[in-house]
């Protein structure tokens, strides 16, 4: 056992502990890959408009999102089905490298097809960096404190909600936007200077095998299909390219499940495993958790919420994450799995009461029920944010060390899929319960009332599946 190891037991450990001198530089630069991944998913979301009020290429201004959240999902697979040989350390160089060469290329782009494909890059750097901080754990900290260095991931997905628009509302005015892209240029160049003292040589300890590139594709494919699906506005095209989608992630889990060169751990496809019960709960969570897209709108129109108090109402949705993150982190053994468990309840359990508090007819904004609207806002994110670190630990602790990176990669691509397949399902559900048509005030309280009624049931899988872990002691 390492000095740090006999310091740092079950009982003693905080998430204060990741920052301590032995462990400080590491933590930043992890903590640091994770942070420009979350937080340049939400600056460009909020610059978006802005880029094609100077630059135009309205036609493709969907695609902004979609080239990076499938780049995104290539760019975590990579970490795990590099060349034999190439360390994590190298990775990380290689993700800083090629994410600010994105930002480079978005910030000097004449054209908006050229901003595209530095979202392409930008988002298969960025991809890498989300994985890797998953990635590194258990080679930099030593076991009690995976569950901390977990816990300050989650809480930086859940700041960056708030973060990224308010540091993209900095930049949105004229060509400022593409300041935004210029100022992480010289911070992923000193992140790939720095990995080579600050972070461990990690020796390639994967087996041996050929690329899955069929899963690979077919997951690709869904990723694409699922980000078209949520941008385009004919209902039954969505239908069409939701159901294809599904279609190819089926075919997909089969070849997986009969190849011998796998993408995934042993077992993620088979739900008599645990490992692959885990990869569905966060799924399901995270699909859960994105019918808040539609939050501020069903503000707005039925409560006359003003829209800057229901931009700021929603962030509660990622305070929620982030507290709860905390409150949980030093919990271990049953009382983390009992944590994963309440808080697939408690999230599945607010975004169902939306119905009650939400979907009304109340424009002169009664606190009485946008009180507890806001409160089941709260809790979905807290829902989350209780046992999302729970389940890395659990990943990270089911697999053998040739099969890690392959598990870490996982959490980042299964989340991806999750936060995509989500929004596509809601843009049906709305439109389908007559958000456009009829519209209005009855339009969107049908569709309100459609959309967390039908989207809390996936959180009863969650529930379900929560229910039959076993605890552990990490």
């Amino acid at each position: 056992m390492s000095s740090i190891e006999q310091t740092v037991t079950s009982r003693s450990a905080s998430v204060f502990s990741l920052f301590s001198p032995t462990l400080l530089p590491a933590t930043l630069m992890l903590g640091g890959g994770v942070v420009l991944y979350a937080v340049e998913s939400y600056i460009t979301a909020t610059i978006a408009p802005s880029i094609v009020r100077d630059i135009g290429g309205l036609a493709l201004f969907s695609w902004m999102t979609t080239l990076f959240v499938a780049a995104g999902v290539l760019g975590s697979i990579t970490v795990a089905t590099r060349p034999r040989g190439i360390g994590l350390r190298a990775v990380y160089v290689a993700a800083a490298l090629i994410f600010g060469a994105g930002n480079l290329i978005c910030s000097v782009a004449p054209a908006i097809e050229v901003v595209l494909a530095g979202r392409a890059v930008q988002g298969f750097g960025a991809g890498m960096l989300g994985a890797l901080g998953y990635a590194f754990i258990r080679f930099v900290y030593p076991q009690p404190l995976w569950r901390k260095a977990s816990t300050l991931y989650a809480a930086i997905w859940g700041v960056a909600t708030v973060l990224g628009p308010t540091l993209g509302g900095l930049f949105s005015q004229g060509s400022s936007w593409r300041e935004a892209f210029v100022v992480l240029v010289p911070l992923a160049g000193v992140m790939a200077i720095s990995a080579r003292w600050l972070l461990p040589l990690v020796e390639d300890g994967r087996a041996q095998q050929k690329t899955p590139i069929l899963q690979i594709a077919l997951l690709l494919a869904t990723v694409l299909l699922m980000s078209v699906a949520g941008t385009t506005e004919h209902i039954s095209s969505k239908i069409i390219l939701l159901a294809i989608s599904m279609a190819s992630i089926v075919v997909m889990l089969s070849v997986e499940r009969k190849s011998a060169n796998r993408l995934l751990p042993q077992g993620a496809v088979m739900i008599g495993r645990p490992i692959s019960r885990l990869y569905l709960i966060m799924f399901t969570l995270m699909m859960v958790l994105t019918s808040d897209i539609y939050i501020p709108y069903f503000l707005q129109t039925l409560h006359g919420v003003a829209p800057l108090v229901s931009g700021y109402l929603v962030a509660l949705v990622a305070l929620g994450w982030t507290l709860a993150a905390f409150l949980s982190a030093s919990f271990s053994g049953k009382r983390a799995s009992v944590a994963i468990i309440v808080g697939c309840i408690l999230e599945t359990a607010a975004t169902a009461s939306l119905i009650l508090f939400l979907a009304r007819d109340n424009p002169s904004g009664d606190p009485f029920l946008v009180g507890p609207a806001v409160l089941a806002m709260f809790l979905m994110g807290f829902g989350v944010g209780l046992g999302w670190a729970h389940l890395v630990t659990k990943v990270i602790g089911l697999v053998g060390n040739f099969e890690q990176d392959k598990a870490s990669a996982a959490i980042s691509t299964v989340q991806s899929l999750g936060g995509a397949f989500g929004s596509s399902l809601a843009g049906v559900i709305v439109n389908g319960a007559g958000l456009a048509d009829p519209g209005g005030i009855p339009g969107s309280m049908s569709a309100a009332t459609w959309l967390y009624g039908l989207m809390a049931m996936p959180g009863l899988v969650a529930v379900v599946m929560s229910s039959t872990l076993k605890p552990t002691s990490a």
